[in-house]
């Protein structure tokens, strides 16, 4: 697959404000990791500058281990450790000055983070990637779905499939039935794109795209792996293209830039920031 010229061409007077600035809202205290990965993800592929904003907790041990490119906003949280409702009003005065939203790796399931994300969902007016605990909060919500159909932003959902069943309060079962077909009736019916993963992983567009995905391999099926994809999307979100073009080849790349990684590293021994390591010669392959 060739990468459209906007990924692999940049004008000789440009800026890191023309590549987007990308704001991931992730982390908690047992998952700090999930936020470092999306954001070097994001950072690789090209993104031109990234604010992670995290638990103020875990920012200092997140400071410590993070590439030096990317940026930290610690924001209040509750006694677990994840994000407080507290944190929002500092939330919403820094997404005026953001491009792209990601909302979700690592957040937790603490009921006052679920809520935080909810409403950064419905009130900050900002395309979105939501992943992970992101799509936990939507779960048995579908008043908020109808509320996505209705707002004037993109969304990109990146469910697996047992997210995808807590989303439609369904069965992983039925879910691996009718992957393409569930994927695209469920973009269609709420105007969003819609990233279903997995072997095959589908991509799905409002207006009826799809994209059926043939790169990567079972090796990626390690924790941290869906984290790298959401950063991918993100940066690409950032960079110009449209929300379904986005998601198809941040797929893409992720899964080619896994075959290369597990090439050298062998499947069983494939982790998640083997996958960003990669990215880099994905791209270049792409050409």
């Amino acid at each position: 697959m060739r990468l459209p010229t906007q990924l692999l061409q940049r004008k000789a007077d440009s800026q890191k404000g023309d590549y987007g600035h990308i704001f991931i809202l992730a982390g908690s205290r047992n998952y700090s990791g999930a936020a470092l990965l999306c954001a070097e993800a994001a950072m690789r592929s090209g993104a031109g500058l990234v604010t992670l904003g995290v638990p103020e907790g875990i920012s200092n041990a997140i400071i410590k281990n993070k590439l030096k490119e990317i940026m930290i906003l610690p924001l209040p949280q509750t006694s677990n450790g994840a994000l407080s409702g507290k944190a929002y009003s500092k939330i919403r005065d820094i997404t005026a000055k953001i491009d792209i939203l990601v909302i979700g790796p690592g957040l937790s399931l603490d009921k006052s983070t679920q809520a935080l994300a909810r409403k950064v969902i419905v009130n900050i007016n900002k395309p979105m990637v939501i992943d992970a605990d992101g799509l936990n909060a939507l779960g048995g919500h579908p008043e908020i779905l109808r509320k996505l159909k209705a707002a004037d932003k993109s969304f990109i959902l990146t469910p697996h499939p047992g997210e995808m069943a807590r989303l439609l309060a369904s069965t992983v079962n039925n879910i691996q039935k009718d992957r393409t077909g569930i994927a695209r009736k469920f973009s269609q019916r709420y105007k969003l794109t819609l990233v279903l993963k997995g072997h095959n992983t589908v991509v799905t567009g409002e207006s009826g795209d799809l994209y059926i995905n043939k790169t990567g391999n079972p090796g990626m099926s390690s924790a941290g792996s869906g984290d790298v994809l959401s950063g991918m999307i993100a940066a690409f979100l950032g960079q110009g293209l449209d929300s379904f073009r986005a998601a198809k080849y941040a797929v893409y790349l992720h899964g080619l830039a896994g075959d290369l990684a597990a090439k050298e590293k062998t499947q069983i021994s494939l982790i998640a920031s083997d996958i960003i390591a990669k990215i880099p010669e994905a791209i270049k392959r792409c050409r």
